[in-house]
């Protein structure tokens, strides 16, 4: 993968307002006739199996793909009030400056502004190209493979964004100063999930350079975690890549077995996790969404988890069955292939690139930032860390209208 030599300096700024995500015309959308309200979040009820995701709050159930644009908007209002925090407005400016390698991106909001940056590395050949953004700026999908696919790399330092403050969960970064105090109980997940659509607003300014509509995310350990909040609440994401995520990522915190970090470890160990996670800490089965509703935010769009059976930490056992109850929401959209989960590899080194990902990996990077064909993602599990769905819901997906 080559680095960017010659100068480009261009300066763009996004009027939000008028250059709109593409996923938020699907976010807007009417009350149902039911009367649902597409922003209410779902209360907290105590259950031991995995909540149903395609339940309403008035207790009805979706019963048509039309009524899943405003079931998402609810799983998405659930999942800020209680495990990420508020992820607040759009920002009403941004400006994007790539020089050389080096993008830089300034945001601006209620007089307000701050700046961070990314590295680009861009494969060799014309573009624009498909980008594949690596949360923390390490690890992630293997270079070979996106030079091979012809795919640039975006390293972004997620702590510019969202400071590790450890165990005093003190909020810094460029997201909590241009909120100025009014976003202190999101956590820091979210914040990097932020940055990143502002690097999808970089991207979308450069677009003799890079492909908007072919925007990958990615990351490993804590960034795997990023990287699926990233891809759950932008829907501008054509393809989210967690690896080893473990608690507070991919695994259901209700399965989260002996020797799996523990959700109050997840919650104290750094300000990952908004201050309304709090409150289910005592008691996890209070939760009224669980990480396979967070799955199902990327739905139908691209997912593939990549996961690590030999570190009990990363919970590996819990993300193989988050990942089967996802599953059923794709079924359910009439997605299937869109969605893979890969665990059985031989290595257990933590965010070691393995080569048994590579097949299921280009198959993704074809599919769903190519659009070329590619056999569906696959959902694979070792042995010992597989799950079986059957006990640990209490619904079936719908044979949506």
């Amino acid at each position: 993968m080559r680095t960017l030599t010659r100068l480009s300096a261009v300066l763009l700024s996004l009027l939000l307002p008028l250059a709109a995500p593409a996923g938020a015309a699907a976010d807007r959308v009417e009350a149902p006739a039911n009367g649902a309200r597409c922003d209410e979040a779902l209360p907290p009820r105590a259950r031991a199996t995995l909540p149903d995701p395609f339940l309403r709050p008035d207790g009805g159930r979706v019963a048509s793909r039309s009524e899943w644009a405003c079931q998402r908007r609810i799983l998405r209002a659930t999942a800020e009030a209680h495990v990420y925090g508020a992820r607040g407005p759009e920002p009403e400016r941004v400006e994007a400056r790539i020089d050389g390698d080096a993008i830089t991106v300034r945001v601006g909001q209620g007089g307000r502004e701050v700046e961070f940056g990314a590295r680009l590395r861009l494969p060799e050949g014309p573009g624009p190209h498909p980008a594949m953004i690596v949360v923390g700026g390490v690890a992630g999908v293997d270079d070979a493979l996106l030079e091979a696919e012809g795919v640039a790399r975006i390293d972004f330092d997620a702590t510019q964004v969202g400071a590790e403050t450890g165990t005093t969960r003190e909020r810094r970064g460029a997201f909590f100063e241009l909120h100025d105090g009014a976003m202190d109980g999101t956590g820091t997940l979210m914040a990097w999930a932020w940055g990143v659509s502002r690097l999808v607003d970089a991207i979308a300014a450069h677009r003799d350079l890079l492909r908007a509509d072919a925007v990958a995310v990615t990351g490993c350990s804590r960034w795997g975690k990023g990287a699926l909040a990233a891809g759950a609440f932008d829907e501008r994401v054509a393809l989210t890549i967690p690896i080893e995520s473990g608690a507070g990522g991919v695994p259901a915190w209700r399965l989260l077995g002996e020797g799996a970090q523990p959700p109050a470890s997840a919650f104290g160990e750094q300000p990952w996790l908004g201050e309304g996670f709090a409150a289910h800490l005592q008691e996890i089965g209070s939760l009224p969404i669980d990480q396979h509703g967070v799955l199902g935010l990327v739905a139908p769009r691209g997912l593939l988890v990549l996961d690590n059976p030999h570190v009990d930490w990363l919970g590996a056992p819990a993300g193989h069955a988050s990942a089967l109850a996802a599953a059923e929401i794709w079924r359910a959209l009439g997605a299937e292939g869109n969605l893979g989960y890969h665990g059985a590899v031989a290595d257990g080194s933590h965010c070691a690139w393995r080569d048994e990902w590579t097949a299921p990996a280009r198959d993704a990077i074809r599919r769903h930032l190519k659009g070329e064909a590619a056999a569906d993602l696959p959902l694979v599990a070792a042995p010992g860390s597989a799950a079986d769905l059957a006990p640990l819901r209490d619904w079936e997906a719908p044979a949506l209208r």
